[in-house]
Parts: C-alpha cells; structure tokens; sequence
C-alpha cells in the first residue's frame, strides 16, 4: 500500500494540451458572453441585465464543469473581465458602449462578483485517492 501526501506536496505537471485548449476556448467565450451582455444589459433594462448576469454566471460555471477544475471558472472570467473593462475605456471620438446608469455599473460589479464567487466556489481539483477523504 503506497502512502500517498498532500496533493499540494505533489509535484508540478503540465496541462494536457486538451486543457489548455479548453482554456483557451472559455477565455473566447468569455469575450463573447461580456460583449452579448453589454449590448443585451442596457437594451432590455431590468431583464437584460438578469438575462446578461445569468449568461456569465452559467458561463464561469460550466468552464469549472467541463474542465474539472476551478481553472475553467478563472479562464472564463478572465476573458469576460478583460472584455467588459477594454469596452468600458472611451474611444478618441468621446464615445464608449457603456453608459453612465446604475445598470451598466450592476452588470460590471456584478458580473465580477459572479466571477469570483464561481471561481472560488467551483469544482476544485479532486484526489484519485479515496483514502484522502474523510469519511471512508
């Protein structure tokens, strides 16, 4: 019977190229999830921006559903967040997708709210010991 640590005392691999396409994948959905929220949240105020908050949330939580991982949860996020803040910057012309109302500044905090409670609460990686778990 091998005795196996701590999973953090385990040493460092690297993602399987499917996981890192994974990722790669959920930061690209993440652009289009914050750019269709944008749009949809001022358009449809107050059922929009539900409808926009729901969208991100499902999205960071199904990334931390298909890859196993909290990872998954964080690519999502990431690509949502850096989204939603370079849409928040002006142009040189003056104007920017964002207005200045209270729900633009819901779907911002949010949204990065959402992103942090999924991120956190997301699937974390699991053991292939049962002996690690309490209980058995």
């Amino acid at each position: 019977m091998t005795q196996h640590g701590s999973m953090l005392a385990q040493p460092l691999r690297r993602p399987s190229v499917g996981r890192v396409l994974a990722c790669l994948g959920l930061f690209v959905l993440g652009v289009v999830v914050a750019m269709a929220g944008a749009l949809v949240q001022s358009g449809w105020f107050p059922g929009g921006l539900l409808l926009a908050l729901a969208g991100a949330a499902g999205l960071f939580l199904g990334g931390a559903r298909v890859t196993g991982s909290r990872g998954g949860a964080v690519a999502s996020a990431a690509g949502w967040m850096v989204t939603v803040v370079f849409l928040t910057t002006t142009r040189p012309e003056g104007d920017f997708l964002f207005g200045a109302g209270g729900g633009s500044y819901l779907f911002l905090l949010g949204g990065m709210a959402l992103a942090v409670i999924c991120a956190t609460l997301g699937w974390g990686r699991r053991s292939e010991a049962d002996s690690v778990r309490l209980g058995k």
